[in-house]
């Protein structure tokens, strides 16, 4: 029996809530950043993002420099109490479920998300997930550099990225009968158009629309 296959966008799907925008508020909490500087930058870019405008590389210039300026040993410390705080909170029972149960069916299970993968990867871990394709902070001799490796997982780049992985596997998307993408956002249009079983997940208004179009199913993983 072919494998299935299993994709989840990250911010505002699984979670309840943008890891993003939250580890930028956090960083202002700890004192890290300026707070007014920083802030309004956030929202502007987060703005951007939800109307399908976002100049992906300006953000990552913004959202990767400040793990250029602490040590990996001092960030990941601060990262366990991100996920305490702010991350856990966020996490569904729902979204548990669901990724629960495409794990017993056997699926490939996958989160890409346009969020770097400092970020996620440890969110990826405490939902169960092995695979995250998220956007990879460049690193030299040990250290963030502030740049960013490779090409971001946003929009069209999602597809790049899903087919370059699934290619060093010796797959492809047709390789597997089912495939699923879980999103809540227009942005993740290109790859949901790819799949076989796109589901738009308390979705924005404009993929609300084309998935009504589409006839897609729409649900909810709010508890």
């Amino acid at each position: 029996m072919k494998q299935n296959l299993a994709l989840f966008d990250l911010d505002n799907t699984l979670l309840a809530g943008d890891s993003d925008y939250n580890w930028s508020l956090f960083l202002i909490n700890q004192g890290l950043l300026d707070a007014k500087t920083h802030h309004e930058r956030n929202e502007q870019f987060y703005l951007d993002y939800k109307n399908g405008h976002l100049d992906i590389y300006k953000f990552l210039e913004f959202q990767l420099k400040p793990l250029s300026q602490h040590p990996v040993k001092f960030l990941d410390a601060l990262h366990v109490k991100f996920m305490d705080q702010v991350i856990r909170p966020m996490m569904t029972k729902k979204a548990q479920n669901l990724v629960d149960k495409h794990k017993a069916q056997g699926d490939l299970c996958l989160i890409i998300t346009a969020t770097n993968s400092f970020v996620t990867k440890p969110i990826a871990s405490a939902y169960g997930i092995e695979n995250l394709i998220g956007t990879d902070p460049e690193m030299l001799d040990g250290q963030y550099t502030g740049g960013v490796t490779g090409v971001p997982s946003f929009q069209e780049g999602k597809v790049t990225r899903i087919n370059q992985w699934l290619a060093a596997r010796g797959q492809t998307l047709s390789s597997f009968e089912t495939s699923y993408f879980y999103s809540d956002s227009h942005n993740d249009l290109p790859l949901m158009k790819l799949v076989t079983n796109p589901v738009a997940v308390d979705a924005d208004t404009t993929l609300t629309e084309y998935a009504q179009q589409q006839g897609w199913p729409h649900i909810s993983l709010r508890d």
